[in-house]
């Protein structure tokens, strides 16, 4: 791709601002602050890349990976206002399911241990990890209100705090995990998914990136499962006090 072709690109943004201005919908600002945040920041990070694959470095690869989680985590937790430590639950969820999944693929040989291939599949873990936290809590907090009801009178014919709060974790945890089932479904039929893309772009033959896309799609489906059903268990408590009474979380938002 040429400069002049990349350069063009924005053609597309100006069309949307275009439209913006013609229906006066009054997203040019917003569009214009995207389009100028994400050039800056994906160049940056180009040359960051460049340099990290060009050290090839255990060190520069995990602070790579660790600066990723740190700021999913930011931006899951912000979904999240009112519980308490939100930010180290959704760190200390994403780190491990990441670290988890990265660790299988490289000990059963998925994928090689080099950073032009951790660094952006790790990316895709952690930005799946991301989408899913974010779900799962804004589910959470949506049915702690909905179900507080339901939940009073099982704590008030005996039940425990697991067991007054099981269906709404269940829910939000389903809930989490819906849209990837969904996409895993229809994945190849509705369109071609990024990283397959990519790799066919890139000249690599369709029948080996389609191998890679199920790696990362069956292993989104994994740390999927694993991240809803850890994050679910860590939130859910934050509902009660130590004597299992609820407390909610609207006074502490």
């Amino acid at each position: 791709m040429t400069n002049f072709a990349t350069i063009a690109t924005v053609g597309f943004v100006f069309i949307a601002m275009g439209i913006s201005l013609w229906q006066k919908l009054n997203l040019e600002k917003d569009l214009l602050v995207a389009t100028v945040r994400a050039a800056i920041q994906l160049t940056l990070v180009g040359y960051l890349l460049q340099f990290i694959f060009d050290a090839d470095r255990w060190l520069y690869i995990l602070l790579m990976i660790t600066v990723s989680v740190l700021v999913a985590s930011r931006n899951s937790a912000s979904r999240g206002k009112g519980i308490p430590w939100i930010y180290l639950r959704v760190f200390v969820t994403i780190a491990t399911v990441a670290g988890f999944t990265l660790t299988m693929m490289v000990t059963m040989n998925m994928i090689d241990p080099d950073p032009q291939t951790l660094i952006p599949i790790s990316g895709m873990v952690v930005g799946n990890g991301m989408v899913v936290s974010s779900l799962l809590l804004n589910r959470m907090k949506e049915y702690a209100e909905s179900m507080r009801e339901e939940i009073l009178v099982a704590l008030s014919l005996g039940a425990n705090r697991s067991q007054a709060s099981r269906r709404m974790t269940t829910q939000a945890i389903k809930a989490g995990m819906i849209p990837m089932i969904d996409s895993t479904k229809t994945v190849g039929l509705v369109q071609l998914p990024g990283m397959m893309t990519g790799l066919i772009i890139a000249g690599t033959p369709p029948v080996e990136a389609v191998r890679y896309q199920l790696l990362i799609m069956f292993s989104f489906i994994s740390s999927s499962a694993l991240i809803s059903i850890l994050l679910g268990f860590l939130v859910y408590p934050t509902l009660f006090n130590k004597d299992h009474q609820f407390l909610g979380w609207g006074k502490r938002s």
